[in-house]
């Protein structure tokens, strides 16, 4: 599938005012999905008391990975996301409520 313009930048380069992950977006769903979900990563790993490399181990997703999608920096996809909900025991994506 082609990203095309829509993932040409990372999703906070899609804040219209402050700073990630709680800044005010632009209108672009997929940077406030994007937004949504970093916020209740954090709060799902402050919850289990965990470092970002304790989830990595658990989930088996690259801290890397999980540190840029805390950030902001990049678009998770479908099976990292899957793989921090069934580690994290949590709902992770926010829904079309965003």
């Amino acid at each position: 599938m082609p990203q095309g313009d829509a993932r040409r930048l990372p999703p906070r380069a899609y804040c219209a005012g402050g700073t990630w992950p709680e800044a005010v977006m632009e209108e672009h769903h997929g940077a406030r999905v994007a937004q949504a979900l970093a916020a209740r990563l954090h709060a799902a790993i402050d919850k289990k008391e965990w470092s970002v490399a304790e989830l990595s181990r658990r989930s088996g997703v690259a801290r890397y990975t999980i540190s840029k999608a805390l950030a902001g920096e990049a678009w998770p996809d479908l099976l990292t996301i899957a793989s921090l909900e069934k580690a994290l025991e949590a709902d992770l994506w926010p829904g079309r409520e965003v």
